[in-house]
């Protein structure tokens, strides 16, 4: 029980929270911008980097990368090793692989970008941490929470930047909002509304397996309460059902709903309303509101063009809206994937961190708690369950067996171990207790 006294303390270092309104959102610049620094500054390192799934994200990510200055991908794998020699063909990469580690363990490379299958994303997180390599990647860190606390803490125990893909934090429509909510320019948060909807359900293998609606869908929405909210979400209260796909409906969890409802609150009585469905016969649906004791403010859906149509009949867009989200976020993409690059280049911290990445996942797990037991659920009972031997060993266990002496937390950042840009503004009490905790493991 020693490792765990000593545990706590190492966590409790000052260090910023993971829901803080000051970390919660990107300050991103333009890649005009960025273009613009770069050539003032012609002594920046260059950046090489590899990148790991060549499949319709890792090719997104490939065209981002090409665009940010002082950053090359230098390798690029993917098991289907023609994927992977037609993106380093496609996008002037000098080599590819169909294994993974060939990217992790390159010495050319300083970075590596994840955009693999889900189930592989903890191990790989892990594998570049062992060597060294800054890891970008896509949402979800890993499909459960210990395998996540582990992939953070091997991360921020090297020393090294782990950025997690939720690009709708990058979204100009959705940062506008959360400007303005900075910004007090509708006052004080009230009430916050999102939407999500797919143009069309997606198959049924993608389904089964997938984690639910929560994890699966719902997480950007959750993840979105909170970047708008600025605040720490107390507890959940949600709901689900199945409208549209009917095969569906033999699953286990959340993965039999299509369509489902949260509210989340948040202190000072700020509720946010999240509804999400697999089916809109409109076109892709992605909305936000928030209403202050001063105004409101909300986005619409993006459209491929501004025209609009006028019959006697009919009036409005003459086009729907984007009807997937590659088209609809492509730009959130290329703008997260800069704000990496930048990250790299200029050794910044990076606009979202795995904190946020455990959060996310957290809000989707409680989720699926509550549309099961139909019941509010405090998100301090997930986090909570987690009990860590060391910071990279890590397991649930029900509260009936936690060990003796044995203490909960109830924030997801006393989980992990301070990351690397919090290393460097507590760099004296936090190395003391890594010498303490590596003398206590000896």
């Amino acid at each position: 029980m020693k490792f765990t006294t000593l545990f706590v303390a190492l966590v409790a270092v000052p260090s910023t929270s993971a829901f803080a309104f000051t970390n919660v959102g990107p300050r991103t610049k333009s890649s005009s911008a960025l273009r613009m620094a770069a050539e003032e500054n012609t002594s920046t390192k260059e950046i090489k980097v590899g990148v790991i799934g060549c499949g319709r994200i890792g090719l997104v990510h490939l065209g981002a990368i090409n665009k940010a200055p002082n950053v090359k991908p230098v390798i690029v794998s993917n098991p289907t090793v023609s994927k992977a020699e037609k993106a380093a063909a496609d996008f002037n990469v000098a080599r590819f692989s169909a294994d993974a580690m060939d990217v992790i363990t390159d010495p050319e490379v300083d970075a590596v970008w994840i955009c693999s299958p889900s189930q592989f994303h903890a191990e790989q997180i892990k594998a570049c941490a062992a060597n060294n390599k800054h890891v970008f990647c896509e949402k979800p860190i890993a499909t459960d929470l210990p395998e996540t606390v582990e992939a953070i803490n091997a991360c921020n125990e090297a020393g090294i930047k782990l950025m997690i893909g939720l690009q709708r934090r990058f979204d100009d429509n959705f940062r506008r909002v959360r400007d303005a909510v900075e910004a007090k320019e509708v006052g004080e948060n009230i009430m916050i509304k999102l939407c999500s909807r797919d143009p069309s359900p997606p198959p049924f293998e993608y389904v089964k397996g997938g984690g639910g609606i929560f994890a699966d869908m719902a997480v950007h929405d959750l993840d979105m309460s909170r970047f708008l909210a600025g605040e720490d979400p107390i507890e959940i209260l949600a709901t689900g059902a199945c409208h549209i796909d009917k095969s569906i409906e033999v699953l286990e969890g959340s993965e039999k709903f299509d369509t489902a409802s949260a509210i989340v609150r948040y202190p000072n009585g700020v509720t946010a309303m999240v509804d999400v469905c697999r089916q809109s016969s409109y076109g892709y649906d992605q909305r936000a509101e928030v209403l202050g004791t001063k105004g409101m403010i909300q986005t619409d859906n993006v459209y491929p063009n501004t025209a609009r149509i006028y019959k006697n009949d009919f009036t409005g867009n003459a086009d729907m809206p984007y009807d997937f989200f590659l088209s609809r976020y492509n730009e959130a993409y290329v703008t997260e994937t800069i704000a990496f690059c930048e990250s790299l280049v200029n050794d910044t911290p990076v606009p979202c961190t795995g904190q946020d990445g455990l959060v996310a996942l957290v809000m989707a797990i409680a989720a699926d708690k509550s549309a099961e037991e139909n019941r509010w659920v405090k998100f301090s009972e997930i986090v909570g369950s987690i009990y860590c031997e060391s910071p990279t060993a890590c397991e649930v266990i029900p509260e009936s067996v936690f060990p003796e002496g044995f203490l909960p937390v109830d924030d997801p950042s006393q989980l992990l171990l301070p990351d690397v840009d919090q290393q460097k503004s507590d760099e004296e009490p936090v190395n003391k207790l890594k010498k303490a905790w590596m003398s206590l493991m000896n």
